[in-house]
């Protein structure tokens, strides 16, 4: 999946199985987000970071259920994991929400917690106002 611009640049996998341009960014992600049935993020850049933020507050906020998991062979995100840890000790993330981000270090670890995961799941909706209020620190 890939905006328009980014096609024209010549960034697009014309030897993917299935090429699905999108206007832009917000349409991709929103097309990202109504095909998928789990998220495996790989090492990237600061695209990459606002995407798994997204989808991991998304989560959270219990707007879906499904796993978010980080692929992260190399250390790549361990200031990430740091900074996670951090707010969770400074009162500004609650444990439970930062155990909804799992991490592998390979993508056959990857595969298996997706796996787990998916095999575990309990359909969710969008919570309510008085859940939201019930949840705030």
């Amino acid at each position: 999946m890939i905006p328009r611009a980014l096609v024209e640049w010549e960034v697009a996998d014309h030897d993917a199985d299935e090429l699905v341009v999108t206007e832009d960014m917000r349409a991709r992600k929103g097309e990202m987000d109504a095909r998928s049935d789990a998220f495996l993020v790989l090492p990237g850049g600061i695209g990459t970071l606002e995407e798994l933020l997204e989808i991991w507050v998304a989560r959270v906020l219990q707007m879906h259920d499904r796993p978010v998991v980080v692929v992260d062979p190399d250390g790549l995100y361990d200031p990430l994991r740091e900074q996670i840890r951090v707010l969770v000790e400074h009162g500004f993330m609650r444990p439970a929400s930062a155990e909804l981000l799992r991490w592998a270090g390979t993508v056959e670890g990857a595969f298996d917690l997706l796996e787990d995961e998916l095999r575990h799941a309990t359909p969710t909706g969008p919570p309510d106002e008085a859940e939201l209020l019930e949840s705030e620190p």
